[in-house]
C-alpha cells in the first residue's frame, strides 16, 4: 500500500508518532533538511528521520515522539516514522481518540487512522481531546474532584469515569453526577 505522504508534503498538516531510534552509522552525515527552528530531516525510501529538541506542535503539524526510555537530552532525540504514519491533521474534524492506562497513569491520543484505533472510542477535535486528556490526568493526579463523591473503591470508581470519558460522549460534570 503507498502512502499519499512523502518527502515533499509529510510537513503539511499531518500527525504522526515517531519512534524513537538510534540513527544509522550510514544515515549520520547526509542531512537533507534543516528547518527553521533546527530540526534536521534524514529522507529513505521508507520514511523520514527527524532529529529535533522539541516534539508535540510543530507548525502547523502534531507530531509525537514514542519511547521506551526517557531521553536524558532532548537535543539528541531522534524519531522516525514511515510515510504510511502520517495522517491528515486539522483542529475541527474529529480525527482523534484517547487510550489510557490507567495501572501506569498515562494518556495520550492518536489518529483515527491508526492500526490502534478500536472503533469505540469516541472520536474528537484537538481541542476537545485535549480537554478530555486535561480531565484525565487530573484523575490520575488530584483526589479533590472525589471529595463529595459516594464511592466503595477509590480506583474501581477512577477507572470507570475514566472509560467513560474515553468512550462516551458525556463531560466530566455528568459523568461525576452517577457517583452522588
Amino acid at each position: 500500500m503507498s502512502s499519499q505522504y512523502n518527502k515533499y508534503n509529510f510537513y503539511k498538516h499531518t500527525f504522526c508518532v515517531f519512534e524513537q531510534v538510534t540513527l544509522p552509522s550510514n544515515k549520520r552525515r547526509q542531512i537533507d533538511y534543516i528547518s527553521k527552528s533546527g530540526s534536521k530531516y534524514i529522507f529513505a525510501e521508507l520514511g523520514v528521520y527527524r532529529i529535533s529538541n522539541h516534539w508535540g506542535r510543530a507548525a502547523n503539524c502534531r507530531w509525537r515522539l514514542q519511547s521506551t526510555q526517557p531521553s536524558v537530552n532532548q537535543n539528541e532525540s531522534v524519531g522516525f516514522a514511515k510515510w504510511t504514519d502520517f495522517f491528515l491533521n486539522d483542529e475541527t474534524s474529529k480525527l482523534f481518540f484517547i487510550m489510557a492506562d490507567v495501572r501506569l497513569k498515562e494518556v495520550t491520543f492518536f489518529h483515527k487512522n491508526s492500526n490502534l484505533y478500536d472503533q469505540k472510542a469516541i472520536l474528537r477535535n484537538a481541542s476537545q481531546t485535549a480537554k478530555t486528556i486535561q480531565n484525565i490526568k487530573l484523575i490520575f493526579n488530584e483526589t479533590s474532584w472525589s471529595k463529595h463523591l459516594i464511592y466503595n473503591d477509590f480506583y474501581l470508581m477512577q477507572s470507570e469515569i475514566i472509560t467513560a470519558l474515553i468512550y462516551s460522549d458525556k463531560s466530566f460534570l455528568e459523568i461525576k453526577r452517577a457517583y452522588l
